[in-house]
């Protein structure tokens, strides 16, 4: 089982302490890049896929690194909605 793979389990059992730099793990892997769209977008940042073609779209944790539990369903979906999970 791969990094990637083993990280994809982790999100999709919805632990309440997975972070921001595993998501970042495990958004490289599927082609996606981090876009901070200039210095005003504060915590707001934008996964951009390579091809161009789907943007998800959510905030930084902060003062933590810890994603909230509406982010993960959010990821998950978005992911599903790609054809990334069944």
């Amino acid at each position: 089982m791969s990094k990637k793979d083993k990280l994809l389990a982790r999100l999709l059992s919805k632990p309440k302490d997975f972070t921001y730099d595993e998501l970042r793990k495990l958004l490289n892997g599927f082609n996606y890049t981090e876009d901070n769209s200039g210095k005003s977008s504060g915590s707001r940042v934008a996964w951009i896929h390579e091809k161009g073609k789907h943007v998800i779209r959510l905030h930084k944790p902060h003062p933590g690194n810890i994603l909230k539990a509406y982010q993960i369903n959010q990821i998950i979906d978005e992911l599903k909605s790609e054809g990334y999970l069944e």
